[in-house]
């Protein structure tokens, strides 16, 4: 009686006794490795299945060792590691600060660009968010911001890491998903900046309607000022100008140029053609700034030639980066050890690298390095006895009925996300309950693309609206990291500002926890739009040609066989008529073995997976 409850309810009892696992405290790793092992022993002891279940378990974790997708993950670490404590952030915050400073809401327009910039280039969200909130929350309370604005805008930013390419969520979805690291990064790139225009729309509606709330830096805070008493924008305004045309006029050469460069047949890609001309654009903003400077021309402002040497670099980084992964030339590993050596560079140049800061780097890369290994590992061991248990069939039960079909399936999931995200890690999530809806995702969600849309595109479209999902995990109480983050580097007691001598009053937790809500119905709004509009995700990625599994072996087998035992027949397709019955043993042995129609059987095999 025990055993067959046991085995009628094997799938619910193994999420209930890792439920039990979680809240005993020990790490998830373990407890997901642990899960794994215990009902493994369990199914078997109860017949559910065989004594060798566990024998391929090792290929499996040392398949996980070899992956080379996962070293774009330390990589990544790396170079954001070394940019965040070469000082970076602090360069910009004050330099894109002083540019939007004199503009109502400036400030927080500064903090918004700056971490898109700290997110496209560091991806750590402790980093972003404790820089800004060391640099810009006291300045921002000088001047008389409204607080939760403050502290909602920074721990916003400081999340933009989670959905901006090269994102390590990204990395890890695609992992998970069995799909193209470059191709989430394609799919995620035109939702990540329509979110930062969403969180500048906000600021700029904030400064229209309620003015006082986010108000312009005073003249006297101003520090970058001409000989004249002029500000420099209007030099900074016509390099842009300049680098813009150019720009421009790149991205219509970009597919003559560059097609016949790497023997490309079909269109370039939008989100190619968008990094290609901002690169192109980026360099020549250098250069002018460059020979500017070494030829003592005067032509630009002290401003703009703080913006140029400042904010470019990072900027050319991370183009090179992506514009080399979009364009095929380097894999996500490859544009990782890139940017790696490309921060060194940086910081070598800004003469800010030192042992110390190199050991801490190299330390902090591999404990996040050995914690995400070490999760997957323990994910792996839990999906094996899940899948052995055909839980993936159970889940797909589970919701196959469910009101509204794959629409309320997606609802559903992305509710469930956005729970779990008020309580665990978004590693977790992506490691415990990416694998469970993956093949579910894969079967219901293909109807809600447009017609055409490659099927490989399902799971790229459910990977980028779980990244902008999990943003929210960093926002939602209570166990929003962006806000201890910023609650750990927020005054909490009153102090005297050592520029203007008033007394600022503490900041309170509950000024961070209502200053993130606005920002999470943005996050959402966003989710939605991803939703109701698939092409944001698909639009952007390079569509391959399609091979039709049938019409190849239909062409190989087009001329009909002579003799049964002709060495250089093709063996006839799996019941069909006629000679197949009639051919010999030696015969059909021979066909066992061709290796044409081991190609045709892989080739069929891969296009029922896609």
């Amino acid at each position: 009686m025990e055993t067959s409850f046991i085995v009628q309810n094997f799938v619910p009892l193994m999420f209930a006794g890792l439920f039990v696992f979680l809240l005993s405290g020990i790490p998830v790793a373990f407890g997901l490795a642990a899960t794994g092992l215990l009902f493994g022993f369990i199914g078997m002891e109860a017949g559910l299945f065989g004594g060798n279940l566990f024998q391929a378990l090792p290929l499996r974790v040392f398949g996980i060792m070899q992956n080379d997708t996962l070293l774009a993950i330390p990589f990544f670490t790396f170079m954001g590691i070394i940019l965040e404590r070469s000082g970076m952030a602090e360069d910009l915050l004050e330099t894109v600060g002083q540019v939007f400073g004199p503009v109502r809401g400036g400030l927080a327009i500064a903090v918004i660009l700056v971490g898109a910039l700290l997110a496209a280039t560091t991806g750590v969200v402790a980093a972003a968010v404790i820089s800004m909130g060391l640099i810009s929350l006291p300045i921002m309370l000088r001047y008389g911001y409204n607080r939760t604005i403050a502290t909602g805008t920074i721990t916003a930013s400081g999340t933009l890491a989670q959905a901006i390419p090269p994102s390590l969520v990204l990395i890890v979805l695609a992992d998970q998903l069995g799909r193209s690291v470059g191709d989430m990064y394609a799919g995620a790139l035109i939702p990540g900046l329509m979110l930062v225009g969403l969180y500048l729309s906000f600021v700029v509606m904030v400064a229209i309607f309620k003015p006082s709330w986010v108000p312009a830096l005073p003249p006297e805070a101003r520090i970058y000022r001409e000989a004249n008493g002029s500000s420099g924008h209007k030099s900074l305004l016509a390099l842009f100008a300049i680098c813009g045309a150019a720009g421009y006029a790149w991205s219509k050469v970009h597919q003559s140029v560059i097609n016949p460069m790497i023997g490309r047949e079909l269109p370039a890609p939008g989100d190619e053609i968008v990094i290609l001309s901002m690169t192109v654009a980026s360099l020549l903003a250098l250069g002018l700034a460059l020979l500017n400077k070494a030829l003592k021309i005067g032509l630009l402002s002290r401003l703009t030639e703080q913006v140029t040497f400042v904010l470019i670099p990072p900027l050319v980084l991370i183009f090179l980066v992506l514009g080399t992964i979009f364009l095929g030339i380097a894999t996500p590993t490859e544009g990782g050890a890139m940017g790696a050596l490309g921060a060194l560079i940086m910081a070598v140049g800004r003469g800010r690298l030192q042992l110390k800061l190199l050991v801490q780097a190299l330390d902090n890369t591999a404990r996040l390095s050995c914690f995400v290994l070490f999760i997957l590992i323990g994910s792996t061991v839990f999906s094996f006895t899940f899948n052995a248990a055909d839980g993936h069939i159970w889940v797909e039960h589970l919701f196959d009925k469910m009101p509204g079909g794959a629409l309320g399936f997606l609802i559903v999931v992305n509710v469930l996300v956005f729970i779990l995200g008020c309580f665990i890690d978004f590693f977790e999530i992506a490691f415990i309950v990416i694998p469970i809806l993956a093949p579910v995702a894969d079967k219901m969600l293909g109807g809600l693309l447009p017609p055409g849309t490659p099927a490989d595109m399902t799971l790229i479209w459910f990977g980028v609206i779980i990244a902008m999902n999990l943003q929210t995990s960093f926002l939602t109480p209570p166990f929003g990291f962006a806000l201890f983050y910023l609650r750990s580097v927020a005054a909490k007691k009153d102090y005297k500002d050592r520029i203007t001598g008033e007394t600022i009053p503490a900041v309170q937790t509950s000024q961070i926890y209502k200053g993130s809500i606005a920002f999470i119905v943005l996050q959402l709004i966003m989710v939605s739009a991803v939703i109701a509009f698939p092409t944001l995700v698909t639009g952007g990625i390079e569509k391959g040609v399609t091979i039709d599994a049938n019409k190849v072996l239909d062409q190989l087998q087009m001329q009909p066989r002579e003799e049964a035992n002709d060495p250089f027949a093709v063996p006839a397709a799996p019941g069909a008529s006629g000679a197949a019955g009639a051919s010999s043993a030696p015969a059909e042995s021979g066909a066992s073995d061709d290796p044409m129609k081991g190609l045709l059987e892989s080739i069929k095999k891969e296009q029922g997976q896609k």
